[in-house]
């Protein structure tokens, strides 16, 4: 048996820094808590109102970010097994260049931002671990979890276990207080100022996926877990909770009646707890009440141990093949959207994908690189739903400003240029958009753009008669053998059109056969 490693992981939130030490089990992909720890620190009331973390925040902040370090140090632990990640409240700060030196000199921990869409993936990993006894029920029924954060409410759609959208809205808990302190003298005020602003969102959401037909609600967050265990009637298994939806709307109407002191004092939390507490618990009401669900599933996990799964199981095969399909399927919802050709986006990433495989002694590009094309393949014209004309830049615009789950800001920035680039021009220094993109972001985009351009050419007439592809070098040539149906000229003249991408890139003549 291994030995088990421990590592801790900082989370740098909205309102308070978090540190949890674990024991990593990499063999049963286990994790067992040693220690954890919180101290409040008002992050996010400074960026949410000012725009930038304050200089006492900061100098807070550090202080906390030392004495974790030290808590870290009795576990035997250095600097190198520190994670240390931060949310919204860091990430959206004008001056979180500068808070992220000031910690890097004084502690020596670099800090990790976290993007919306990532957060959302981290999540589901740790939700996924903690209910792994019921899963197979999440497979047959429509699902939704939700996870409302200090800055952030963050939201997945999930069809019959499969990814239909992850979005990651700007509305948490210190947002909303921020309203209570101008100008929302009640708590019906406060709770209609919640449901207005949800009902936007609901509306959008329910075009993705009905929240009718949501069987299963799965709550994440200190806030729920703080509610279940208040709640005389909760249900606890193993590594989550479950607690009936009557009663839990009974508890926030009491917990709506309490006056912050008999908050604090009822539930035995601090006031910087219980400040964020009721607007939370009315987030999650509301999304509740547009489902079909009878109960609340509350696992007992969060970020954090999302990020410690992530250690453990980011490279088993298992683990790497259910996060593609859920890419893929959240790309695929995205289509259905803008209402693509799934036929031909299917056929055409299929053929994409085999190009990419056939010749991966060659061109050098890993498994990541493969999920972006596999992505950016799917989703390649459905810039058709603006206009035919210019497509390829519309379709830039749609990825570039929409979420996919598992994908970061950085990664959708490659696939929409990808998508850009899958017809007509090919890339140039005068697109700002791909020359605002790294050294190593630039030559991936050519290379997957040019494995793209020959796959949608091989599928130019949307007939699908070229159903497969094998790849052979021959010296200054690449030969591309296809198995096909009929009269495949038109299929074989588009693929050399647009061949020119690749012939540049790679440096040989392409020949189809």
């Amino acid at each position: 048996m291994n030995k088990p490693r421990v590592v801790a992981v900082i989370d740098i939130g909205s309102t308070a820094i978090r540190i949890l030490v674990s024991e990593v089990h990499g063999d049963g992909g286990t994790i067992r808590r040693i220690d954890r720890a919180a101290r409040p620190v008002p992050l996010g009331r400074d960026v949410f109102v000012h725009g930038e973390i304050s200089r006492e925040s900061m100098l807070q902040s550090i202080r906390i970010l030392e004495n974790f370090v030290e808590l870290a140090k009795g576990y035997g632990l250095k600097k190198s097994d520190l994670r240390v990640i931060a949310t919204s409240a860091v990430r959206e700060a004008r001056n979180r260049d500068i808070f992220i030196d000031r910690v890097w000199i004084k502690t020596g921990l670099k800090i990790n931002i976290v993007e919306g869409v990532e957060e959302n993936y981290l999540t589901y990993i740790a939700v996924d671990h903690a209910i792994r006894t019921i899963r197979p029920q999440f497979a047959r029924f429509n699902s939704l979890i939700l996870e409302v954060g200090g800055g952030t409410t963050e939201v997945m759609l999930l069809k019959r276990g499969r990814m239909v959208a992850a979005h990651s809205l700007r509305l948490g808990t210190v947002r909303l207080e921020e309203q209570v302190r101008t100008g929302i003298d009640s708590p019906n005020h406060l709770d209609d100022y919640i449901r207005e602003n949800l009902r936007i969102n609901l509306e959008l959401l329910d075009t993705e996926l009905p929240l009718s037909r949501i069987k299963f609600f799965v709550a994440v967050g200190g806030d729920a877990r703080m509610a279940a265990s208040f709640i005389p009637s909760t249900k606890r298994h193993d590594q989550f909770s479950i607690i009936e939806r009557g009663d839990f709307e009974t508890f926030v109407m009491r917990a709506q009646s309490y006056s912050m002191e008999k908050i604090v004092r009822r539930f035995g939390i601090t006031y910087n707890e219980a400040e964020g507490f009721v607007p939370a618990l009315l987030v999650c009401k509301y999304f509740l009440q547009a489902t079909s669900s009878d109960n609340l599933i509350i696992p007992d996990v969060s970020l954090r141990e999302g990020v410690l799964m992530n250690l453990i199981t980011g490279k088993s095969h298992k683990a790497e093949d259910q996060f593609h399909r859920q890419v893929r399927a959240s790309a695929e919802s995205l289509g259905r959207k803008f209402h693509y050709d799934a036929e031909h986006a299917r056929h055409v990433t299929r053929l994409a994908l085999q190009l990419f495989d056939e010749l991966r002694d060659d061109h050098g590009m890993d498994d990541q690189a493969r999920l972006l094309l596999e992505v950016a393949a799917v989703l390649h014209d459905i810039g058709y739903f603006i206009r035919g004309s210019g497509h390829h830049k519309h379709g830039q615009y749609l990825v570039a400003n929409s979420e996919i789950f598992g994908l970061s800001r950085q990664d959708i920035r490659v696939v929409s240029n990808v998508v850009r680039y899958h017809r007509k021009s090919v890339p140039a220094s005068s697109h700002s958009a791909y020359n605002a993109l790294r050294t190593t972001q630039r030559m991936l985009v050519q290379k997957l753009a040019a494995i793209l351009r020959i796959a949608d050419g091989l599928d130019r007439g949307h007939a699908r008669r070229v159903s497969a592809v094998q790849a052979e070098l021959r010296e200054a040539d690449l030969v591309i053998h296809c198995s096909f149906t009929g009269d495949m000229s038109v299929e074989k003249n588009g693929a050399l059109d647009k061949a020119d991408l690749f012939e540049n890139v790679f440096g040989y003549r392409v020949l189809i056969q």
